[in-house]
């Protein structure tokens, strides 16, 4: 691959030294001079001056920043820069797994296979970009160039997961972005050398969500056989006492005392948790013990939870149990037309003007998915904008697929078409059972604008107007 040169000199990252010494001088002026309150990410961005790109970057550990910028950033909590605090991004990359792009920033080799700059990017030849173009299914793999930063999401739930006993709720419909987030969640993580757990609970037996302590006997086999320890359930827990506070004995005083460094746990796709509510109370009744008991507790500040879901928490009666009043809540929303411009850029189109980003979202919005899907045809398949638009509009066209997915949930929940068939024909506003407006929207087929319910995009509008015509 060719080499560049580039103007600017931003080849350093923190290393986990320097990124532990910042963060505790963080949280001991937000307890001296802001009553203990975090820093928003405007309060940051203010003291040390720089700007919020620059604090996403610096947060990330996997993309380069000048060394006056981290002297700015250590100045502004009363630390002086040492050579411990950072490295550069070569080094810090040199790893399994980061080997597909470099870049020669003023005579200094720098890894950039997690993150590519865009200036760089932009101007290779046709050639390297067709050999990063794939359909875009599933989750952004870390090596991609294709991946969207959301600022300030991702520096918010990098800074989160370094927090003890912490808690970080990520919530959005399918294909929106959670799973590329997670992964890089756990990259950081591991950077920290963190322990770490991704379980995906679509893979938990249902036999398991009926019975509540085979769930918590499931979960700590999980986590134990993870961190590579002998589970011994059979000995470590004890029904006499109940399986809750088994599980926080077992948990606490087992798996976490062995562990050096804190653990983070992803339980991902938890929807299927809130089929069985009391089962889903019960739960997270207990997480949330553990995050209060994680004040006090060191073994259980190891313990960072990541709860990943799409279903909208209704569940809970009881506000005290609700999941959503601790902890961290993240929801992804979609894109902004400057982010479809830069990935537009990012595939190699020059769509600096505006007017193809505008043609593109008027049809599909900012949904990640589908704009991913729309420019990977655009640029792999040669088919024109005009036609991709006209095609999707007659037929569903490219994306036919993903809405087919929707057209086979919404055949099976009768009562969930004839609300979407509301949504999609009627023009004023209209009142949905919030039952239904819920998972409506956890299924990404519908946005709130103010107090009006709206098809997610066009292109649902005119697909399912057709489609639940024939119903």
């Amino acid at each position: 691959m060719k080499q560049f040169k580039s103007t600017r000199k931003r080849g350093l990252v923190l290393t986990p030294i320097g990124l532990k010494r910042l963060q505790t001088a963080i949280l001991a002026m937000e307890k001296a001079q802001n009553k203990g309150d975090r820093f928003t990410l405007e309060d940051l961005r203010l003291r040390m001056n720089v700007s919020t790109k620059t604090l996403s970057r610096l947060w990330s550990l996997n993309t380069g920043v000048d060394q006056k910028t981290l002297k700015l950033c250590f100045s502004a909590f009363n630390l002086e820069l040492t050579s411990e605090d950072y490295a550069s991004l070569s080094e810090a990359n040199n790893t399994e797994g980061s080997k597909s792009f470099s870049l020669n920033l003023d005579t200094e080799e720098v890894n950039l296979s997690q993150s590519l700059s865009l200036d760089s990017f932009v101007i290779q030849d046709r050639e390297q970009l067709e050999s990063l173009w794939s359909y875009p299914d599933g989750p952004v793999s870390l090596d991609s160039p294709f991946y969207v930063d959301r600022p300030p999401i991702e520096e918010l739930v990098y800074r989160e997961i370094t927090q003890p006993g912490s808690v970080i709720w990520i919530r959005a419909p399918r294909e929106m972005g959670k799973s590329s987030l997670v992964l890089r969640l756990l990259a950081f993580a591991e950077m920290q050398a963190y322990r770490t757990v991704n379980l995906n609970c679509n893979q938990i037996d249902t036999k398991c969500l009926t019975d509540f302590n085979k769930l918590l006997r499931c979960l700590c086999w999980r986590v134990a056989t993870e961190l590579g320890i002998d589970p011994k359930l059979d000995d470590k827990w004890d029904d006499e006492i109940g399986s809750k506070l088994s599980c926080t004995l077992y948990l606490k005083s087992y798996l976490l005392k062995q562990s050096q460094n804190p653990v983070v746990f992803v339980l991902n796709e938890i929807d299927s948790f809130f089929e069985y509510p009391q089962i889903a109370e019960e739960l997270f009744s207990l997480l949330r013990s553990w995050y209060e008991a994680a004040r006090q507790d060191t073994n259980l500040q190891k313990l960072r939870l990541v709860v990943v879901y799409s279903t909208e928490v209704y569940v809970w009666q009881n506000i005290d149990q609700s999941p959503l009043n601790i902890g961290l809540p993240i929801r992804l929303s979609e894109f902004t037309k400057e982010q479809v411009e830069y990935l537009a850029q990012r595939h190699g189109l020059n769509w600096s003007s505006g007017k193809q980003v505008n043609r593109l979202m008027s049809l599909v919005g900012g949904h990640p998915a589908l704009i991913r899907i729309g420019l990977y045809y655009l640029c792999c398949q040669g088919i024109s904008l005009e036609n991709l638009i006209q095609e999707a509009i007659a037929n569903g066209g490219i994306y036919r697929y993903h809405l087919w997915r929707h057209w086979s949930i919404l055949q099976e929940k009768p009562r969930l078409a004839k609300a979407y068939s509301e949504v999609v024909t009627r023009k004023d506003n209209i009142s949905l059972n919030p039952i239904d407006a819920h998972k409506l929207e956890s299924l990404g087929l519908i946005r709130y604008e103010g107090d009006r319910i709206l098809p997610r995009c066009e292109l649902y509008r005119t697909y399912f107007q057709k489609q639940l015509s024939t119903i």
